[in-house]
This record gives structure tokens, sequence and C-alpha cells, in this order.
């Protein structure tokens, strides 16, 4: 099916994103940036959120960094970013390097009312993990099991300064585990890393709030901790389509990072003239 029937009924009534639908069928490579703008790439939350994050690398001379998708399930979205990533890296000149943490088996069981078992169950996502070890690139690293102990782990190695996190674990247990990948040292971190939210929208049955689920792991991890993840305040208003994405992204900002303060706007002098 060339379309979804969401996104025929979607288009009826707003014709340029219907435009954008048949935009994303084009090759990645075809006129990429411009097609980010206009979210004219699939997932275009990822690669807006890895181009940012490539370009703050890029401007503070980090040369390499890595990029993170928490629940990956069957892989779709870890092939798209590995996708991006190649194209953000043949823009930016910054390597990325990709991986992906899930259990590999579906969702444990709900552990409280906070993990909102009403939407979500065991089993659920499960992944073939022999097929999709074939199906991506050899650089990316899937990294099997539960992320309160592959998270730890990981932060431990020699990696690239993270840049971009998607976070899709759907349960608050799980996303407050994977919170702390963000205990890793300030050579591990960019000084502001980008993070995407899979489950803080939802559908009409979902019904989130700050109380459940992601919302509320973020609110547990800023009152503890001094980095904090915030929105971009006003982002949805400055993108040419409106699209609800815009609510999902998120920054970890590293205020004590020795990075965070240097100066990397494209303008080197911000001047007014009469």
């Amino acid at each position: 099916m060339l379309f979804t029937t969401n996104q025929i009924l979607i288009g009826i009534t707003n014709p340029l994103l219907l435009l954008v639908y048949i935009i994303r069928k084009l090759p990645l490579s075809f006129l990429y940036l411009l097609r980010l703008r206009f979210d004219g790439v699939n997932r275009t939350y990822y690669a807006y959120c890895l181009l940012q994050a490539a370009d703050q690398a890029r401007r503070l001379g980090i040369k390499r960094i890595s990029s993170i998708e928490f629940g990956v399930a069957a892989g779709h979205g870890l092939i798209m970013l590995e996708k991006h990533a190649e194209q953000i890296s043949h823009i930016t000149g910054v390597k990325i390097d990709v991986y992906g943490f899930d259990k590999g088996v579906g969702l444990p069981a709900p552990a409280d009312y906070k993990d909102l078992p009403y939407i979500w169950q065991k089993g659920f996502y499960k992944m073939d993990v022999s097929k999709l070890c074939r199906m991506l690139e050899s650089s990316t690293q899937l990294i099997l099991g539960n992320v309160s102990k592959t998270v730890p782990a990981f932060i431990k190695k020699k990696i690239a300064p993270i840049g971009f996190i998607a976070f899709d674990l759907d349960y608050y247990t799980s996303t407050r585990d994977a919170l702390a990948i963000f205990e890793a040292s300030d050579s591990k971190l960019l000084p502001r890393v980008f993070c995407y939210f899979d489950d803080i929208v939802g559908t009409d049955e979902e019904i989130i709030s700050e109380y459940v689920g992601e919302l509320l792991a973020i609110k547990e991890f800023n009152k503890t901790h001094k980095r904090k993840i915030s929105k971009i305040n006003g982002m949805y208003h400055k993108r040419v389509i409106k699209s609800t994405w815009s609510d999902m992204i998120y920054v970890m900002h590293d205020f004590n990072h020795k990075l965070y303060n240097k100066y990397i706007y494209p303008k080197k002098d911000r001047q007014s003239y009469l």
C-alpha cells in the first residue's frame, strides 16, 4: 500500500502533508537537507536530532559521536538511524557510531500502573534477532539485555561522545533505567545531547500524563541530577511542517561540561547596526 488510510485522510485536509508523504518515497540522498526542513524524510525527528548533534560536534572540534536507539523491536527505527547517520556524516564530516539497545524478547511484564499496563503488556514488540542482524550494517552494534544492566556496562566502555538518543522503551521503569546513560562522564557526552521520546504524546487510549511513563522518568531524573532534560522551547513554531514530533524532542543539558559555554553560533560576530 502506497499510503495508509490515515495519511490519505490527512492529505485530503492538508494537501501539503500529502506532498510530504510523496517526497518521502524519494531516495534518501536526494536533496536531503532541503527535504529534512519539510519533514520530507522518514523519521524526520531522528534526522533533525542527529544533524543538530553532528553539527554541534563539528563546531566543537569533535570528529566522532555516538547515536543510540533504546527500544529497537523489529528494527525499523535502527535501520533508519543508520541511513540518516550515513547522510549526515557525509554532510558534516563527523563520523557517527550507531547503537541499539533492546531485550530482544519483547516487553517485560509491567511493574505497576506507572508502566501503563492498560496499553502495554509482556511480550509486545518481539525481535527477530538473527534477521535484524543480517539487515544491519556491520558497524552498528546491537546490545541485548535489560537496560538496567547493559547501560551501566556500556558507559564504562571507550565510546565516542553521545550526541543523540531515541527513547522508545514504552515503560516508566525501562526509561528510568535507560536514563542512567546520562551518568556517563563528560568525555562520553556532548554538552547538549538531543533526545527523542516516543511515548509522551500517544494515542487517544494512552492518555499520557506526567505521573506515568516517560514523562515521569524525565521528571524524576531532573529532580535528582544537576544535568537537566528539557524541551526545546517553541520548536513547533519554528518548523515549516507543524508536526507532533516537535513536542517529543528534548535536550539533556550538561551545564558543567567543559565545552558547554564554548561559542558555536555560525556568525562569529553578532551585531546590529543602524
